[in-house]
């Protein structure tokens, strides 16, 4: 049958395969940069198809995932089969997960946690990821997906092997294609969708990465896009493929650590070289070599900080801290801070109290948009009931509040009525 769904993933590998081989045949300047940007829109496109497909056909077979998430954040260990990650695993926290010295040990995700500065951070050991993962190849996709709900991906690579397999390239490679994007801010670019009124496009600096004619280019993958009614304006210098991301906008941004195991294995210059690089840190698990500083680089990429509270009169809870990321939405404001508490407080915030390296004065007076730092003292002021009385939506919060009281009362009536006819 033509629309049976593994004809039709066969059909869109294909076109890729080709989309591909017209790419690397095509010469790269400036000329032909519009024209290879067309394509890699036709590559992004398909490969989102491909996945669909591959979500949609997967959803019966194998084992899930889904870990539940505890702790203050989330690490992900990524990589090729058989390069330390149980043993890291292990030795990090107090899990055992199986370690062996043949390809293919872990086959399901194994949560573990580790405490470092007082906070509570989870590790997941996935399953190796093997080439091709992205198309459904192992349990890659699983893993893929795991990793996208993470703080921070720590690639986990063989020193010794290295030089040879050229694993980070792969595995970036295949993060890259669905939709993680490593160590990289998203673009400042605005697209907003319209009914009517065609395509408004403007640029505030000159656009040197879109080929000779950027309007053309740019008109191009958004008709690609079947997006003909939208307002873009683009604030940087932008390349296609960060263009095609916007489109998309389902791409995650995403910290990654290379910890680069086995270094009791080479020599210190290979090591000199390949803890230089950006982004890496070498260590030894078995050896037990250079953990604390993978830990602190860890927490560093991660992007927390521990915010303590206070009440009024009372010296503030340092078992407890309120833990907020630079990577997460809302970031480490005042406004982050009260919402992890209870997002009443959002409500009834008159103004806050900051004790720490955040202000110029101990304690100082601040709104909900002051930008906290590391172990900064905080105390939540309330509205009084007069100033709360003259909120615009007061009214609207008596009568909610008083319809469940009264919603209250009367499954408690219920329950007695139920409780007297049964005894």
């Amino acid at each position: 049958a033509k629309g049976h769904p593994v004809d039709r993933k066969m059909g869109i590998v294909e076109k890729i395969k080709e989309l591909e081989a017209e790419y690397a045949r095509t010469q790269k300047n400036k000329a032909t940069e519009g024209h290879l940007g067309l394509i890699k829109a036709k590559l992004a496109k398909l490969r989102g198809e491909l996945l669909a497909e591959s979500a949609s056909g997967s959803g019966s077979g194998g084992e899930g995932f889904a870990v539940q998430k505890s702790g203050d954040g989330r690490v992900a260990l990524i990589g090729f089969p058989s390069v330390g990650k149980s043993s890291l695993l292990s030795e990090l926290t107090e899990t055992e997960s199986v370690a062996a010295g043949y390809e293919f040990t872990t086959l399901t995700c194994i949560p573990g946690n580790l405490v470092y500065n007082d906070t509570k951070i989870q590790l997941l050991d996935l399953p190796g990821i093997i080439e091709g993962a992205a198309h459904g190849k192992g349990r890659g996709r699983e893993v893929i997906a795991v990793a996208r709900t993470s703080d921070l991906v720590l690639m986990v690579l063989d020193a010794a092997k290295e030089g040879v397999d050229n694993h980070r390239v792969i595995l970036e490679r295949e993060l890259e294609t669905v939709g993680l994007r490593l160590n990289k801010t998203p673009p400042d670019v605005s697209l907003v969708k319209k009914k009517t009124g065609g395509v408004k496009f403007n640029a505030t600096v000159p656009l040197t990465k879109l080929g000779d004619d950027p309007q053309k280019t740019v008109h191009a993958i958004l008709h690609e896009y079947k997006l003909h009614n939208v307002e873009l304006l683009v604030r940087e210098d932008v390349t296609t493929d960060e263009l095609i991301d916007v489109i998309n906008g389902n791409r995650k941004y995403v910290k990654c650590l290379y910890a680069y195991n086995k270094i009791d294995a080479i020599t210190i210059e290979e090591i000199d070289a390949l803890a230089r690089q950006p982004h890496s840190v070498v260590v030894s698990v078995h050896a037990k070599l250079n953990l604390d500083y993978l830990l602190e680089r860890m927490w560093d990429y991660m992007g927390l900080i521990r915010i303590y509270t206070k009440r009024r009169g009372a010296p503030p809870d340092l078992d407890e801290p309120v833990v907020l990321s630079t990577q997460r939405p809302g970031g480490i404001t005042v406004e982050a801070a009260a919402k992890h508490v209870s997002r009443e407080l959002l409500v009834i915030f008159s103004y806050a109290m900051v004790w720490g390296t955040s202000v110029k004065f101990s304690p100082q007076r601040v709104g909900l948009q002051h930008t906290l730092q590391d172990e900064d003292v905080i105390q939540i002021v309330a509205k009084t009931n007069n100033q709360q009385k003259l909120d615009k939506d007061y009214s609207l919060r008596v009568q909610a509040y008083n319809k469940s009281i009264a919603e209250k009362r009367r499954n408690r009536t219920k329950d007695g009525k139920k409780k007297r006819s049964t005894g």
